[in-house]
């Protein structure tokens, strides 16, 4: 049992630190102790996650140590997410996360990404200039409970609006929650588009991600 105990233990201090080959090599050394998948999510690399999310809102991390720790982690994640699929575990929930049309940045993106799937999100990223019509097939594809859009110019950010009047024409605005993102991007403005959520940050994304996805669920009664 110390030895697991150990694994979990370095597993949570090295991605803490975002050393991406020891999170690796312990990931592997689990499996072979007999060490559950979701163990290691749960009990070392998920509470790792909200550790470096922790420090990052008080000031003491910064985004390179947020994107080290991150990488970290989604290495170990390529090796567990098979596993968890066959075992069935159960996602927070699904997140379909797109940059902009016009827009081609992805670091902020795939950083919240990395975030999201470290706390249970199942993930399709849609990748970069996205247009309004993907998104909706999109939308219908997969079904997400959250869509998120992100823009890192000024002049990409009109965007989200032309995103949201999609999916209202198409009848899906009120099956998903939408939340936007990116350098330029205001609460004022998340809330002149009508978004339901926006997050200046990866740490505050995932946070008001589960917050907005709980209340959805408690007044709909899932």
């Amino acid at each position: 049992m110390t030895d697991h105990q150990e694994i979990l233990r370095g597993l949570y201090d090295e991605t803490l630190v975002g050393n991406g080959p020891r999170v690796l090599e312990l990931t592997r050394q689990g499996l072979e102790t007999g060490l559950t998948p979701e163990s290691m999510l749960f009990d070392a690399l998920i509470p790792s996650l909200e550790e470096v999310g922790a420090r990052f809102e008080r000031g003491d991390f910064f985004v390179p140590e947020m994107l080290v720790a991150g990488r970290a982690m989604s290495g170990a994640l390529d090796v567990l997410r098979p596993l968890l699929a066959e075992t069935g575990a159960q996602t927070v929930g699904t997140f379909l996360m797109s940059t902009v049309k016009g827009d081609v940045h992805d670091i902020g993106k795939n950083l919240v990404n990395i975030m999201l799937e470290g706390a249970g999100f199942h993930v399709i990223d849609l990748g970069v200039q996205v247009s309004p019509e993907k998104v909706v097939a999109g939308v219908q594809e997969h079904k997400p409970d959250i869509v998120g859009f992100s823009a890192f110019l000024t002049t990409t950010m009109p965007m989200f609006k032309a995103n949201i009047n999609a999916l209202q024409k198409a009848g899906l605005r009120d099956d998903v929650i939408v939340m936007v993102g990116g350098a330029p991007v205001t609460q004022e403005y998340a809330d002149a588009v009508g978004a339901d959520g926006y997050a200046a940050d990866a740490a505050t994304a995932v946070r008001k991600a589960k917050e907005l996805l709980a209340a959805r669920r408690a007044t709909v009664g899932v």
